[in-house]
Order: C-alpha cells, then structure tokens, then sequence
C-alpha cells in the first residue's frame, strides 16, 4: 500500500517538474534585442551614440520565445531615458518592457561671449563645444553655419548652448525698399534700381518690380542687391 501511494504521488508531480523544467527565456537575450533594435533606430544620430540597457527583474520567468520582437512603444523616443517593449507571438505570448538610455555625444554651438538680443552672430561669436545633446534643449544647433549672420533673438549668455529659436534670419531686403537688381555674365555686368515685394534673406529669393512695371526675380545679397539669372 505504501508502493502504491509513493507510485501515486510521483505521478501527480510529474506536470508541475515538468513545468520547472521547461526551458526558460535568457534575460541577456531579451537585453541583446532591445540593444540592438536601439543600435538600429538611432542610425543617423550625430556623433557617437551611447546605449545603456537596464536590468530585467531577477524573479522574471518567462517561457523561451523562438523569435522575441523588440519594439517603441507609443510615447517612448529613441533620445535619453526611454523605455522599449519585448514581445513573443510563440509558443508562449508575453510582452515585458526594457528601460534603456540613449546618450548622443556630439559637437554643438555655444556662444563664444555674451550676445545681447538684436546682435548679429559673427564668426567670433560662436564656438563648438562637445556634451550629450539628449540632455540639451530642443532645437540645438549643431553647426556653426546655422548660427553665422542671424539676429539674436534673445539674450544669450557665456557658453550657453545656440539653440533655433533663439535665432532669427537677417532680413537683406524687406517689402517696400529700393533694391537693386544685378544681372552679370562673361564679359557683362547690368544693373537697374527696383522695389522689393517681399522680405528676404541672403540666399533666399526676392521678388521686385522694376519702374516698367515688370516684376523680377533673384537671389537676395547683403546691402540690398538681388542678383538676376535670365
């Protein structure tokens, strides 16, 4: 009887040893798929890119997936501290979540010296400096170019990052003002006076009228001359 009741007990445990003994999902291989969907969204970032994966809970048990997924999950950004989701479609579904951080040291512009709002930016104005850019405001500029001939368009203190919209375009020609509209070739030069239409910067295309009443258009220059292509 005592046989037959240790024979009876052996059974009824066989399914839950069969259950621990399942094979169980690695962690590192969940931590791998998150660095390395990570490693793939942030191709394209400036400078060299950083990625530190968190811990998974130590008491996770999960069955083992044939093909884990990593993926973004709505409200997470592959910048800074963020979070990416892991999920198996089989032979066990299950979806667990990853903290991970992001860190892009690059170069960016700071300002070179004190810049008072409504001066324009010269090349002595603007340095590189280099840090994470995932701790920096929005809207860094990263190029000294796109800083060089704007406008302040607030004050601007020692070593403070450049960002955009603390910038604002020069404006070489603005509505209203006399231009003058230069059309010049191998071996020609031609010049005729005009009034501007519209606002523009250097670089950027400014419409005139000319006394004739046509209207013309060119690249705007620094001093209010608009260079014409026929």
């Amino acid at each position: 009887m005592k046989n037959v009741l240790v024979a009876i007990a052996l059974l009824s445990s066989l399914p839950v040893l069969a259950q621990q003994q399942a094979p169980r999902q690695d962690p590192a291989a969940i931590r791998s798929s998150v660095e390395q969907f990570l490693r793939t969204q942030s191709v394209g970032l400036p400078g060299d890119v950083q990625i530190t994966v968190g811990k998974l809970d130590a008491r996770l048990n999960l069955p083992t997936c044939l093909a884990p997924e990593a993926f973004l999950p709505a409200g997470s950004r592959v910048w800074g501290k963020t979070s990416v989701g892991v999920r198996c479609a089989a032979p066990s579904p299950w979806t667990v979540y990853v903290t991970a951080q992001v860190r892009v040291i690059a170069a960016y512009v700071a300002s070179a010296a004190p810049l008072a709002q409504g001066q324009l930016v010269g090349q002595g104005d603007v340095i590189l400096m280099k840090g994470d850019l995932t701790t920096l405001p929005a809207g860094i500029l990263t190029d000294t170019t796109q800083a060089i001939g704007r406008t302040v368009a607030m004050s601007i203190g020692l070593g403070s990052p450049m960002r955009l919209d603390s910038l604002k375009i020069q404006q070489v020609v603005q509505q209203g003002q006399a231009v003058r509209l230069v059309s010049s070739g191998p071996g020609f030069s031609v010049a005729s006076e005009g009034r501007a239409l519209n606002n523009a910067a250097v670089g950027q295309i400014a419409q005139a009228r000319t006394s004739n009443g046509q209207v013309i258009s060119g690249v705007a220059r620094a001093g209010g001359f608009v260079d014409v292509t026929y």
